[in-house]
């Protein structure tokens, strides 16, 4: 941020752009069967995660490079001018500590280039946000074209930066598994600028949600909120200077119209997908407050919900008139959530199939390839009493897990995937005696808090909530309504509207109509908006999977077989009408050989 003396000096590549101008062949369910074990096709990353020194020696490392060419500026129109003689603060901001913003996470990233020689490493620092355990939210343009599997630390816990000696002042340092950034990002208009990274770990540090798709009174300039809001970083502390800021800032800036900032930016700023904020900056250092280099991908907060992802500025931030540029997070929640709730079976972000053969009760893995699926993996747990599974990931560490009936008992396993794809922890009983339990669904997070949730209908036809704690455990059910017997069908996992929040659908057993029961994340009789008939007629169904982003585009789809083994995909559009599922694609046949799908 412009603003705070930052005694630190390091200059680093600091990410925040401050910005430019301008088929696989179907699938034989009968493929040949692959030994249990660890996957040869999973990521490097997965295979061996690097120590805490090595996580140091990469943020030292990173600390230590001088390169700017990561920064993009866009040279304002109006001038402005740099006040030298001014000790730089963040006017009408503060220094703050983590316990303030416990979700705030630094983000290291350095590059070697693969040589010995130093003289061609590169490295940025970034900022973003803890929506999940084991999911760091940020901008893209510090994502994107960077390996942070080989090259990122991310830090979570400190209010200061690493020290020369290393000390993390009480930080913790976790090495990214995965990373995701919009598909449509552009680098030359800044447009789309959002990701998320997945940690090979999960994190103590207290997670921040996104605000919901439907919000608009975070961004009217009109309300509390949005004249209250809050942005935090230890980015640039002054625009003479690249030295980012030892100790974390934060700041109040004033959220603004789409007219004011469209106005100060002319085509630049693109309406829907950016918001801006601040006051105006004053021309100088002096009577600004503003994000600069550094702050990339940090958040702007608005009542304890993420509203932005730092983006963009002008040039060394202080031109005057300028405002901070913002990605809208309302815009791209539908896209970023599917991201969170992301885990699969083999790391890929694609949602992966676990079924049962009927014949000998060995469970199997389908990894999905976009449109197909694999070559099948046989799984290395016993499934020969079950009558049901559900994939899910009730800890949210980023590896699925199974949840599982057994037939003879009723009762219901937790079965914890572990860090290597394919092997699991000891089984945990979590439900006694559901016998008479008719539908289990595992959907995600329905109520909002991120952390993923149980639906079951029980004999009497009552809906209920079972909130998940997010360590496997779940709170007292709560009642969402009777009537669901109706259904002979209920299904769902993940977001298929495209607004962040996990929905669930439902087949008449009657009239084989398929619902839609949108996701609002609330709980009790209001976790579900007024249902929509998305289809008509589904009876020519016997068997379904709804296990997530099969496509990884991100957004959920549906698997749904026929009475003769013909398995179709159905890719999700994220509208919440008849077309909420592209023209089916087929995926293979001969799936009539499996009893049960996740």
């Amino acid at each position: 941020m412009s603003g705070g003396a930052g005694r630190l000096r390091r200059r680093v590549r600091t990410a925040l752009p401050v910005a430019a101008a301008a088929a696989l062949l179907a699938t034989s369910a009968n493929a040949a069967t692959v030994e249990p074990g660890p996957r040869a096709t999973a990521p490097a990353a997965a295979a061996s995660t690097p120590s805490q020194a090595e996580l140091k020696q990469r943020i030292a490392h990173a600390a230590a490079v001088v390169d700017t060419s990561r920064t993009e500026t866009r040279t304002p129109t109006s001038g402005g001018t740099v006040d030298s003689t001014v000790s730089p603060m963040i006017i009408g901001g503060t220094t703050t500590t983590i316990s303030s913003a416990p979700w705030m996470t630094q983000l290291w990233y350095v590059d070697d280039k693969g040589t010995t020689d130093t003289r061609d490493d590169t490295g940025f620092f970034c900022g973003g946000a803890v929506v999940a355990p084991t999911k760091i939210l940020t901008a893209a343009h510090c994502v994107k074209g960077a390996n942070w599997a080989k090259g990122g630390s991310v830090v979570t816990g400190a209010t200061q930066l690493l020290s020369e000696d290393g000390d993390l002042h009480g930080g913790t340092a976790t090495a990214v598994l995965r990373q995701w950034n919009h598909p449509l990002y552009n680098e030359d208009t800044i447009d789309n600028d959002i990701a998320v990274l997945t940690l090979a770990n999960p994190v103590k540090a207290t997670p921040i949600r996104m605000t919901t798709s439907t919000d608009t009174a975070s961004y009217d300039p009109s309300t509390t909120g949005a004249k209250t809001a809050k942005v935090y970083g230890w980015g640039r502390t002054s625009s003479t200077s690249q030295a980012i800021s030892e100790t974390l800032k934060t700041a109040t800036l004033p959220i603004k119209s789409d007219t004011t900032c469209a106005a100060a930016y002319g085509s630049w700023f693109i309406k829907g997908h950016m918001t801006c904020a601040g006051p105006p900056a004053s021309g100088r250092d002096s009577g600004t407050t503003a994000i600069c280099s550094g702050d990339s991908g940090g958040p702007l907060v608005v009542n304890g919900r993420i509203v932005g992802v730092v983006s963009w500025n002008v040039t060394d931030c202080v031109a005057k008139g300028a405002y901070s540029v913002f990605t809208k997070v309302s815009k791209y929640v539908g896209a970023a959530y599917p991201r969170v709730d992301d885990s699969n079976l083999n790391l890929d972000h694609k949602a992966d199939l676990w079924v049962r053969k009927s014949s000998d009760k060995v469970g199997y893995e389908l990894d999905s390839k976009g449109t197909t699926l694999g070559t099948r993996r046989q799984s290395s747990v016993d499934a020969s009493g079950w009558n049901l599974v559900r994939q899910t990931d009730l800890d949210r560490d980023g590896h699925q897990d199974l949840m599982y009936r057994v037939s003879a008992t009723g009762d219901v396993y937790w079965l914890r995937g572990l860090s290597t794809p394919g092997t699991w922890a000891a089984p945990k009983k979590v439900f006694t005696d559901w016998r008479t339990r008719t539908r289990i669904v595992t959907p995600g997070d329905v109520t909002g808090d991120y952390k993923p949730d149980l639906l079951s209908v029980d004999s009497a036809g009552v809906l209920w909530i079972y909130p998940g704690k997010g360590d496997g455990g779940f709170a007292a059910r709560v009642r969402v309504g009777g009537g669901w017997s109706q259904y002979n069908q209920l299904l769902g996992h993940g977001d298929l509207t495209g607004d962040g929040k996990a929905d669930v659908l439902a087949r008449n057993k009657s009239t084989g109509d398929l619902y839609l029961y949108k996701g609002t994340g609330k709980s009790g009789t209001g976790v579900f908006a007024a249902r929509v008939k998305v289809r008509t007629n589904w009876s020519g169904y016997n068997a379904f999977a709804a296990v997530g982003d099969i496509t990884g585009d991100g957004r959920a789809d549906l698997l749904a077989r026929t009475a003769g083994g013909t398995l179709y995909l159905y890719k999700g559009t994220g509208k919440a009408t008849s077309e909420i599922f592209a023209t089916r694609i087929t995926v293979g046949t001969g799936f009539q050989q499996y009893d049960i799908f996740g």
